[in-house]
This record gives C-alpha cells, sequence and structure tokens, in this order.
C-alpha cells in the first residue's frame, strides 16, 4: 500500500490567524495570584470519537493493537470504571468543556448550540496564564472560545481532503484528517505557542466515527483473518423493555451496505437490496469525490475484490448480517489503527523535545462505542459499551507508570482534574470532582454512584430519553416520554445485561435503595422531573 505522506502544512496558516484572533477574542485578566509559573504542568488533552474501550488493547481488546496508545497507560494510569454522562457526541464535548451536566451547559442533543460565553476549562486557564489550543473535531456548531489558537473541523468533519474553520474562515487541507490534524498539533507545539508558558492542547480527533473511511496505508490492515463476534450479535432483546428492540442501529437492518460497508449504490440496487436511509447512496459518492484520483484508485484496488466476492456469495439473513460486521469492524479498526499511529506521532515529539516531563496527557473518548454487541453499531444508551469509555492519564513523576484505578469516574470530573493538576482554583459551580487524588494514588472517599441523562428523542437511532443510576454492581435506568419503563440489572450476575430484574421480588430492597438514591444525585446535580418535562416540551415545538 502506499504510504502515507506529510501533508506539509505552511506555518503561514498559523500565524496570520494569531492576530485576528487576538482581535476578535477576548480573555480574562491575569493577575500575579492567578499567572502561571514555569512548573506547572502542560497539558495534552487527546480525545478521540466513538473509540470504544473494546477496541483498545490496553483494556484487553481481542480485535486490535494500540501499542501508542497503550504507551500513556504502561506509563501512567489506566482507569477501568470511566463513564459519560450522556452518550453523544457535542453533549459530551460540553460536559468535559464546563464541567457540568447537560441540563446546565445547554448542550443536551446534537442539535443545539454550545453557548460560549459560559464558564469553560480553557477560559479559567487562559486566565492564569495558560497558552490554550483546539484542533480537531469541535462538533459543538458555536465558534470555540477561551483559545488563543484554534483549527477545527466543520460538523462532523471529512476524512479526506478535510475543511477546518478557523478565525477568519475556512481552508481545505489535502491528506488524510487523522495525519492532518496530527501535523496541526505538532506545527503548534514546536513553533505557533510561547515556549515559556504553559499550555493546554486539546487535539481531538474524528475518528473512528462513522463512516469509518481507512487511511491509505490502513485499508486492508484487518482483512487478512475473520474478527470474531460478539455472543449477543444476534440479540433479540427479550430480556429488555421496548427501547432496546425500537432502537434504529442494528447491523442488521438500520447499517448502510453503501455508506457503511462501501458497497457500491450501483451494486446494492443490482441486487435487490434496500437501504435503511436514501442518503446512504449519496454519502458514500460524496466520500468518494473527496478523495484524489490516485486515493480513488488505491481504494478500488483494495476494495474492488471485496466487492466482486460479495457479489458473487450474494449473503442473506444472519449470513448478510455476519458480512456486514466483519466489514464494519475492519474500516472501524483500520481507523483506529491511524489514530494509533498519530499517537505515537505526537509522543515521540514530545520525547524528542523534551516536553515529556512536565507535560500530563489524557487519552479518552466522546463516549464509548457498540461493537457489535447486542446487535448494534451506535452509542447513545445507558447500557455499559455505550456508556464506559476509555481513559489514561500519563503524568510523569506524579502518577505511577503501569497504575489501574477502578473507581467510578466520569467526563463531569475532566475539567476539575485538569484545573487542579494546574494549580489552579476549581469553581464551586463544576459538578465533577477533581481525581488528582486518584492519579496521585491518595485513597480516601469517592463517589459511589453515576447520574446519567440523555435526550436526543424523538431522533436519529431512535434510542428513548432515558436517565438514571449506576453503582458498580447495579445500574437503575428510566425511559420515558412514549414509554414509562424502568430496568434494572444485576452487573455482577448479567455483565452483558441481558435481562433486567427491575420488579424481581429477589432484588426489591436493591431496588427501592437505587430509587432513593436516584432521586438524591438528581437533586444534587439539579435535575428534576420538572425540569425534565420543560426540555421535553421545549425540543418538541423546535423540531416541529
Amino acid at each position: 500500500m502506499p504510504q502515507r505522506v506529510s501533508t506539509g502544512i505552511h506555518r503561514a496558516l498559523w500565524l496570520v490567524p494569531f492576530a485576528v484572533l487576538t482581535a476578535c477574542q477576548g480573555s480574562q485578566p491575569v493577575t500575579p495570584e492567578t499567572e502561571a509559573t514555569a512548573d506547572r504542568p502542560k497539558i495534552i488533552f487527546i480525545m478521540t470519537d466513538d473509540h470504544a474501550y473494546q477496541a483498545v488493547s490496553a483494556y484487553g481488546s481481542v480485535l486490535n493493537k494500540t501499542p501508542n496508545i497503550d504507551r500513556i497507560a504502561e506509563e501512567g494510569m489506566r482507569f477501568d470504571r470511566a463513564y459519560v454522562t450522556n452518550s453523544i457526541c457535542s453533549p459530551s464535548r460540553a460536559v468535559i468543556l464546563t464541567g457540568k451536566h447537560s441540563h446546565l451547559n445547554g448542550v443536551r442533543d446534537n442539535i443545539g448550540a454550545f453557548d460560549g460565553s459560559q464558564q469553560t476549562l480553557p477560559k479559567i486557564l487562559q486566565s492564569a496564564g495558560y497558552q490554550t489550543a483546539m484542533i480537531g473535531k469541535w462538533h459543538l456548531k458555536s465558534e470555540p472560545t477561551g483559545f488563543d489558537y484554534w483549527r477545527v473541523l466543520p460538523g462532523q468533519g471529512h476524512y479526506y481532503q478535510p475543511d477546518f474553520r478557523m478565525p477568519g474562515g475556512e481552508v481545505r487541507l489535502q491528506g488524510y484528517v487523522t495525519d492532518v490534524i496530527t501535523d496541526l498539533a505538532l506545527d503548534w507545539l514546536s513553533e505557533g505557542r510561547d515556549p515559556e508558558k504553559p499550555f493546554l492542547l486539546m487535539y481531538q480527533h474524528k475518528a473512528p466515527h462513522r463512516e469509518w473511511l481507512p487511511s491509505q496505508d490502513h485499508m486492508d490492515t484487518f482483512m487478512d483473518a475473520p474478527l470474531p463476534e460478539p455472543e449477543t450479535l444476534f440479540d433479540d432483546y427479550a430480556g429488555r423493555g421496548r427501547a432496546a428492540a425500537e432502537a434504529e442501529m442494528r447491523i442488521s437492518d438500520h447499517m448502510g451496505l453503501s455508506n457503511d460497508n462501501k458497497v457500491p449504490p450501483e451494486q446494492v440496487e443490482a441486487m435487490g437490496h434496500e437501504e435503511f436511509q436514501d442518503w446512504y447512496a449519496s454519502n458514500y459518492r460524496f466520500s468518494r469525490k473527496r478523495m484524489s484520483d490516485e486515493e480513488r484508485q488505491n481504494w478500488d484496488a483494495v476494495y474492488g475484490p471485496l466487492m466482486e466476492e460479495f457479489e458473487a456469495a450474494d449473503p442473506r439473513g444472519d449470513e448478510l448480517t455476519r458480512w456486514k460486521f466483519q466489514r464494519y469492524l475492519q474500516d472501524y479498526l483500520a481507523s483506529i489503527a491511524s489514530v494509533d499511529d498519530n499517537v505515537g506521532r505526537l509522543l515521540d515529539y514530545l520525547d524528542e523535545s523534551g516536553l515529556s516531563d512536565n507535560t500530563i496527557v489524557v487519552y479518552t473518548s466522546d463516549q464509548g462505542f457498540y461493537l457489535g454487541e447486542h446487535g448494534w453499531f451506535d452509542k447513545r444508551f445507558m447500557y455499559e459499551e455505550s456508556f464506559r469509555t476509555p481513559l489514561m492519564v500519563r503524568w510523569p513523576g506524579k502518577v505511577a507508570p503501569g497504575s489501574v484505578n477502578r473507581d467510578l469516574v466520569q467526563n463531569l470530573d475532566f475539567a476539575p482534574t485538569l484545573l487542579e493538576a494546574a494549580g489552579v482554583a476549581v469553581p464551586g459551580d463544576m459538578q465533577g470532582i477533581s481525581a488528582v487524588p486518584l492519579l496521585l494514588g491518595q485513597g480516601g472517599e469517592w463517589r459511589q454512584a453515576l447520574y446519567y441523562h440523555y435526550y436526543e428523542y424523538p431522533g436519529y437511532h431512535s434510542v428513548k430519553r432515558h436517565y438514571g443510576i449506576a453503582t458498580k454492581r447495579y445500574k437503575l435506568m428510566h425511559f420515558y416520554y412514549d414509554v414509562d419503563e424502568w430496568e434494572l440489572y444485576d452487573l455482577e450476575a448479567d455483565p452483558q445485561e441481558m435481562n433486567s430484574v427491575y420488579g424481581d421480588a429477589q432484588y426489591a430492597d436493591v431496588q427501592a435503595w437505587l430509587h432513593q438514591q436516584l432521586e438524591a444525585l438528581r437533586e444534587q446535580y439539579g435535575d428534576s422531573d420538572e425540569l425534565t418535562r420543560s426540555f421535553l416540551k421545549t425540543d418538541l415545538a423546535r423540531d416541529q
């Protein structure tokens, strides 16, 4: 396969907009009390989109190897119980920036825009003397604020020849998006920042988000042998309520042969298949148009024979589901392989430049993702594969290499943690808890339960609105709006969450206790039935 060629980002690309940014963005004043000192840690926050913990070898993946991402865990701490507050792209990012739940930061779904005037992690660090940069996927609709430098993808962005928004306009850059984002990050680290100041770099990838377009050098990486199927690939949802059964994210019925599995639309039609969404075919064609002639030729050399084999075999029923699963996982994992390569480029630069010793490196994803478990391919649910996210933190001299933490942490905690690590006071209205004591191995009391609330319904993938509480062993969820159903899971007895035990006499005491704890959490975080009804009314009126 052709080797990746550096995009060769011109230095002028980051130099010119600094003046524009200074003129357009204000910053809070720096006082002697808050001014950063040279010994404060630098911070690199790496976030991918939809990177399931099941696809990280540090978490024991049976699907792939991620040696560079694993370096962060090997040289720092791996969190085995890291979760999100709302498993969908925009809300997760808003929670990370603000340290507040969705009902307070204003971003409950992927539809609304983030209010950039509110208090955020980068603004607070900026006021404390930190230089701040945001590069990659933003996905919050509004213009980034609190950053001295930013280059962000419009919307979801594109895998090939990606466009980037920046102060004063938009530019299209040549290359593969994961490589280009890293090129921009390395350029800023090497030449765009003030070396006398500590910094926060939010380095955020599009990959491995749908439609899972691999780079030129990884298109065939996972095509040599079949990938293992999850035990629940053909789940019938008999042990749960309507929410699981009615969600529209089944590989069998809702995944696109063209957009997702890379079958040319003409072949899909000729073979007599019907696509779940009309836009699958047009999106396939649009993605190909963004490739150069050489890239399309390379693509066809790999995918063409696969499609010929598919047409000859003509799988139907369960065999078609199995074929779609393999095609999905091959491309998804290939997209992650490029992320891993580029994380390695970044870590190597830190080592070679002498930045590693006093730089905190965080690796996480905006949420989890289904890799065929329960027959699904998306996220949104409070079920484990969607709710849980990878989290690794390297902090040389502070975090013991190879350490593992099993406390309940959440993306709500990221902002307070990084602020405390930087020596900056954590605002009292942030709802997360600083995990610095966990990172330092200090022990002590920690939270025993997590709160979750998902709002985007009616909507894409048809995952019903729900909120709930999770402890290390139990999970209680309430699905509402067009249903009124409760589900309860004992994760020790049923780790795959196949059978709700809500209403089971054996769990009556546990159920009552969880209801009490759930109400206490809702009160603690400022959520309520009244607020929920208000949001529902507003959202339904907006969507009409």
